[in-house]
C-alpha cells in the first residue's frame, strides 16, 4: 500500500464483542480502539489515517476462519489485530500464512508455536507461570488442586505448572476439565471436587464465561480465599466488575500489567480509557496489551512505510516501546516481546495489590529452553 497518497492504512480488528470470551475479547477491542484514535488525532502514520475493518466472530471458530479470508482477500487488509483464545488463533493461522498477512495477537497463551505472519505480543507461560508457581507455594502451600476449560491453552499451561509444582516438591491434589462454555451446575461439581480435596490453593485456566461461574460458586461455597485462593492467569479486573468484587477478593492473578501500577504512562491510559469508554470501565491486561501493540505497529509501519508483512514484521522487531505497563520490546528469535512478571492478589474496589513484580523485563521463551541461571534468578527475585 506504499504509495498511495493519502488514502487510509486499512487494517482488520477481529475480536469477540460477544459469545464465550465476549468480555475478554471486549478490552483487547477497546484498548486496540483507543489505540487508532489516538494515532489519528495526532495525525495518523506518515500523514494516513488508520482505517479499521471490524466483524465479531462471536466467539465462532469457524466465523474466525471465514471472517480473517474476508478481511485478507475482499476487504482489502493486510494486517489484522485479532483473536484472543489460542483455538481462535490456529483458526486463523493458515489463512494469514496463505494470504501473507500479518496476524498481531494480544493474548496470554500456551507458547511452542512460531509464524512469520505473527506478531505476539502476549506473556508465554516462562513470563507467568514460573513466577506464580513459587508464589503459590511460598505463600499458600504446596497442596494445589488445578482446574481448567477444556481446550489446548489450559492444558498445556495446565502441564507446565504440573511440572513445576512437582519439581519444587509440591503435590497435584486433581486436575479437571470442563467445556469452555459449560453450565453453572458443571462448574459447582468443580467445586465440590475442589472442596473435597481441601488443597492450599487452586490452579485455575478456566476462561470466558466459565470462569465467571467458577468464581460465584467458588464465593457461594464459602471457601477462605485467604488460605485457598484460586491463582489464575487470566482473572483481570474487567472479568472482576462483571462477576463482582465481593467474589473475587483475595483471587490471585499473575500478569505483566495491573491497573493499579503506578507510573506516568499508567495514569494516563487509565484517565484517556475512562474518559472514552465510561468510568465504570477498568483497564486490564486484555485492554492494555492490545493498545500497546497497536502504537508498536504504528511505529513500526512509520519506519516501513507499507504494510507487507515482511517488511512490516522487520520494521516491528526493532521498535521499543514505553507501554502503560513498563518498557516492552521484542524479541527477535521468537517475534515474542519482554515482559515484567508480575504477582496481584484481587481487593474490594476490583483492583490489585501488587504483591510481587520482577526487577526487570523477562526473555520471551515459548518453548521453554531456558538456562538453569534463568530459573534461579527469577526464583531469587521472587524471594526478595
Amino acid at each position: 500500500m506504499a504509495g498511495t497518497g493519502n488514502a487510509p492504512w486499512r487494517v482488520g480488528v477481529l475480536f469477540s464483542r460477544s459469545g464465550v470470551s465476549g468480555i475478554t475479547e471486549t478490552e483487547h477491542f477497546l484498548g486496540t480502539a483507543l489505540a487508532i484514535e489516538e494515532i489519528n488525532q495526532a495525525g495518523g502514520v506518515l500523514g494516513r489515517a488508520i482505517e479499521p475493518v471490524c466483524y465479531d466472530p462471536a466467539g465462532d471458530m469457524d466465523a474466525y476462519r471465514g471472517l480473517a479470508r474476508r478481511m485478507l482477500a475482499e476487504d482489502g487488509v493486510e494486517v489484522v489485530f485479532g483473536c484472543s483464545l489460542s483455538a481462535s488463533r490456529k483458526a486463523v493461522l493458515s489463512t494469514m500464512e496463505r494470504h501473507n498477512g500479518l496476524l498481531w495477537y494480544p493474548s496470554i497463551y500456551e507458547g511452542f508455536e512460531y509464524s512469520e505472519n505473527v506478531i505476539y505480543t502476549g506473556a508465554t507461560l516462562n513470563q507467568s507461570v514460573f513466577a506464580l508457581a513459587d508464589f503459590m507455594l511460598q505463600e499458600y502451600g504446596s497442596r494445589v488442586f488445578m482446574v481448567g476449560s477444556d481446550y489446548i491453552y489450559p492444558r498445556e499451561s495446565n502441564r507446565v505448572m504440573r511440572d513445576l509444582i512437582e519439581t519444587k516438591g509440591g503435590t497435584i491434589l486433581g486436575e479437571i476439565y470442563a467445556p469452555l462454555d459449560a453450565d453453572e451446575e458443571a462448574h459447582g461439581r468443580m467445586v465440590a471436587e475442589i472442596r473435597r480435596a481441601a488443597p492450599d490453593a487452586v490452579f485455575s485456566t478456566v476462561v470466558g464465561r466459565g470462569a465467571e461461574r467458577l468464581y460465584r460458586a467458588y464465593a457461594a461455597a464459602g471457601i477462605d480465599r485467604a488460605r485457598c485462593p484460586i491463582a489464575s492467569l487470566t482473572l483481570a479486573e474487567g472479568q472482576i466488575r462483571a462477576i463482582g468484587p465481593d467474589s473475587c477478593t483475595g483471587h490471585v492473578l499473575a500478569s505483566s500489567y495491573f491497573g493499579s501500577l503506578d507510573g506516568d504512562e499508567n495514569r494516563r491510559f487509565v484517565a484517556a480509557f475512562r474518559a472514552r469508554f465510561g468510568p465504570e470501565r477498568p483497564t486490564s491486561m486484555w485492554s492494555e496489551t492490545a493498545y500497546a501493540q497497536v502504537h508498536l505497529f504504528a511505529r513500526a509501519l512509520a519506519e516501513a512505510g507499507t504494510l507487507d508483512a515482511e517488511r512490516l514484521s522487520a520494521a516491528a522487531l526493532r521498535q521499543l516501546y514505553l507501554a502503560p505497563e513498563g518498557e516492552i520490546a521484542f524479541d527477535g528469535e521468537t517475534r515474542h516481546v519482554w515482559l515484567t512478571p508480575g504477582i496481584g492478589v484481587a481487593r474490594a474496589d476490583g483492583q490489585f495489590d501488587v504483591a510481587w513484580r520482577a526487577r526487570r523485563p523477562v526473555r520471551p521463551d515459548p518453548y521453554l529452553a531456558w538456562s538453569r541461571f534463568e530459573l534461579n534468578a527469577l526464583e531469587e527475585g521472587l524471594a526478595a
